[in-house]
């Protein structure tokens, strides 16, 4: 009895380590491996796109994975700091972070080289910046969302000019109209700043702010409608929030069914001429597909313009910007405050999905030219051979010299073949 209970044990022990020995390769959710062409099509995008971004005087930086949870978060929105991974740090004892985006990063090293005493510093004026680099998520955003994704970006700091929201649109759609997505992409506008100030005018309280702002995120009308319905000690004011929700998406409704109070404030005056201004010019110098909702508010840190990027029919944006003021944070020392900018963000795992890259050929230089030529020294045909390869190479052709007569991977094109001394492809028939 005891033999079997023994080897029963031994059963389950062994199921148990042929299990763990199984899972030992799964990924966690949201995390993916990049194979061959997906992890080509990735780096060509970002190499394409950051030299456009470079091109039109971003400044190219790269800040790094971890930092103290105290300079990496202190800039950060609490969307932000629930999506961050802490870590305690072995040398220091320390609480650090794995960024989860790199905007405040940037707006970190903006603010350090903005408070520079050196006069000669160029942070002092207008600053642009663009960067590429990996984030990594607490929770994958949407279903099948990836917790590991290449960001990428655009920033300008130091201007509060409507011309740098123009000149961040015009670079923004410059990147798509350089991976041909431009014609399935619509984007979608909005200013925070609208609802903000009619939040300031009545004095609503925040958890009543947030409330409001889960509505219009639900499209909720019939429920904006009763609570609104309540909200009687605001006065005049109180129709106008739902009036954001019901005539948001329309310009001229919306100026038309404020109040009067808020059609005569200037800030919400200044923020609905705004957006005339960038509709009206995305439509005559894009051919933009644009549609508006001014209950769209962005992130918690943005302020002022706010768009979003959809291509084709995802219901997800593949780009979010918009502006920020140098009330970036309210935990940030005034030593280190935050320049206003406006700036731009996406994952280009995303991105990627909706374009296409030209398959460069590859081909295999057999064992047999190996064997023969190549391994054999001073070789007549040998500089021949190489300077084929060579010129291949430059042509942009995969070229890979086998090492045995079995390699020659399943993507192979051609090989490089020779006649009567003459190197020359030979075109291998697709299975």
């Amino acid at each position: 009895m005891s033999n079997l209970a023994s080897n029963s044990t031994n059963v389950a022990n062994q199921s148990a380590f042929y299990l763990n020995t199984k899972n030992t390769w799964l990924l966690p959710d949201g995390v993916v491996d990049l194979l061959s062409t997906e992890a080509v099509k990735q780096e060509t995008l970002r190499y394409q796109l950051t030299r456009i971004l470079i091109s039109h005087g971003y400044e190219f930086i790269s800040p790094p994975m971890i930092e103290y949870t105290e300079s990496l978060l202190g800039y950060a929105s609490e969307d932000v700091k629930l999506q961050t991974f802490k870590i305690i740090d072995q040398l220091t004892g320390r609480l650090m972070g794995v960024r989860a985006d790199i905007t405040p990063q940037i707006a970190r090293i903006d603010a350090r080289l903005h408070n520079n005493q050196d006069t000669s510093n160029p942070a002092k004026s207008i600053s642009r910046y663009c960067y590429a680099g990996h984030v990594i998520y607490t929770m994958p955003k949407g279903l099948f969302g990836s917790r590991t994704p290449l960001q990428l970006g655009a920033e300008i700091f130091g201007t509060d000019s409507l011309a740098s929201e123009v000149e961040l649109l015009d670079v923004l759609f410059t990147l798509l109209d350089s991976t041909d997505v431009i014609a399935r992409s619509h984007i979608d506008i909005g200013h925070v700043a609208i609802f903000q100030q009619l939040c300031q005018l009545a004095s609503v309280p925040t958890h009543l702010q947030e409330k409001l702002i889960e509505l219009y995120a639900n499209k909720a009308l019939p429920e904006l409608k009763l609570l609104t319905s309540k909200m009687r000690q605001f006065g005049e004011l109180a129709n106008d929030f739902y009036v954001l929700g019901e005539a948001g998406n329309d310009l001229q409704k919306l100026s038309e069914r404020l109040s009067t109070q808020a059609k005569h404030d200037a800030i919400i005056a200044k923020a609905l001429s705004d957006l005339t201004y960038l509709v009206s010019y995305l439509e005559e110098h894009w051919d933009a597909n644009v549609s508006v909702d001014v209950t769209g508010l962005g992130y918690h840190y943005h302020t002022g313009v706010v768009f979003n990027v959809y291509v084709a029919d995802e219901s997800l944006p593949l780009i979010r910007g918009g502006r920020f003021s140098n009330h970036f944070h309210h935990e940030v020392d005034n030593t280190d405050a935050v320049r206003s900018g406006v700036g731009f963000s996406c994952e280009l795992n995303r991105w990627q999905n909706h374009i296409q890259i030209h398959e460069q050929p590859f081909t295999v230089v057999p064992y047999s030219h190996v064997q023969t030529i190549l391994h054999v020294p001073n070789h007549p045909d040998a500089p021949a051979l190489k300077q084929a390869i060579d010129s291949l190479r430059q042509e942009g052709h995969r070229v890979m010299i086998a090492l045995d007569e079995t390699d020659e991977p399943e993507q192979t094109t051609h090989r490089l073949q020779v006649a009567n001394g003459v190197w020359y492809l030979e075109h291998l028939a697709e299975n």
